[in-house]
């Protein structure tokens, strides 16, 4: 039988690929990639002669069968995807699964990973995390699974495209709290920049200047004092929720409605807060 190897590949730097990596993709039958194109440009630049086959979202199922077929034919089958390792928030889930159930060997071959990376450079917690991958676009869904991360002690850890990437921090700061964070963008790339403030900073900066590149977000987990009351919200606290989300382009009555179930203020109250914020600001 074959092997399918899980090849993580360079996040940015190209330098970051391991001996390992390239001696398995020089020597695979078949190289699958997310994009043919980006992995082109590794093997050529590390002089690897392989052609490089798509499999992404949309294609993956249809390729299962010829993988299979691949491995039971005793041939290397490398999986890689754009950039770091392939299954995280990537291609290959189903794949791998089927590949597991035929009874093939499936082999990591470890390297760069965004994920690891900005957790590193955070300067936040890392003896408990938790990767919650891309949330999801619609605002119900993306609402739950924030809210679902309340009172809890670990790290959090989401990618996030640089459009959504203020409104996604205005709304943790909305639904868990002024929590501290860091944002890593393009990193190992040349401009690669780690800011490290509180959520609702962070947001402001990137409405003001908004990011280019790919993001990587972590956020601090619940603290004590978050654990043992909820519900202690100051004037300030809920001012910088509600300036946070009027930045984002919220509107005032869809503010008052959450956040008075987050900070257990009336809706009244917070409406009225809000309409005042927003004309100090400026806003129509």
């Amino acid at each position: 039988m074959g092997t399918l190897h899980i090849v993580a590949t360079p996040i940015g730097h190209l330098e970051d690929v391991t001996l390992r990596a390239l001696r398995v993709l020089r020597e695979a039958d078949w190289v699958l990639a997310e994009d043919t194109r980006r992995t082109r440009i590794l093997l050529d630049h590390f002089e690897i002669p392989q052609k490089p086959t798509s499999l992404h979202a949309h294609n993956e199922v249809g390729r299962i069968d010829s993988v299979l077929d691949a491995l039971s034919a005793g041939q290397s089958v490398a999986l890689v995807s754009d950039a770091g390792t392939p299954l995280v928030s990537d291609p290959g889930e189903r794949l791998v699964a089927a590949v597991v159930r035929a009874g093939h060997r499936v082999e990591a071959i470890p390297g760069p990973s965004a994920l690891l990376a900005a957790l590193t450079v955070s300067g936040l917690g890392t003896g408990q995390v938790l990767f919650l991958g891309f949330l999801p676009r619609k605002a119900g869904a993306r609402r739950r699974v924030l809210e679902a991360q309340r009172g809890r002690p670990e790290t959090l850890v989401l990618f996030e495209s640089p459009r959504r990437v203020a409104t996604t921090l205005a709304e943790i700061a909305e639904f868990l709290g002024d929590r501290p964070a860091c944002l890593a963008r393009e990193l190992t790339k040349k401009h690669e920049e780690v800011l490290r403030d509180r959520v609702a900073a962070l947001s402001a900066r990137c409405v003001e200047t908004p990011p280019r590149g790919e993001c990587t977000l972590v956020i601090g987990g619940a603290t004590e004092e978050e654990l043992t009351d909820e519900t202690n919200w100051t004037d300030e606290d809920v001012d910088a929720l509600i300036q946070s989300g009027l930045a984002c382009g919220s509107s005032v009555k869809d503010l008052a409605s959450r956040l008075a179930l987050r900070t257990g203020r009336s809706k009244r109250t917070i409406y009225s807060r809000a309409i005042a914020l927003r004309g100090e600001g400026g806003a129509s």
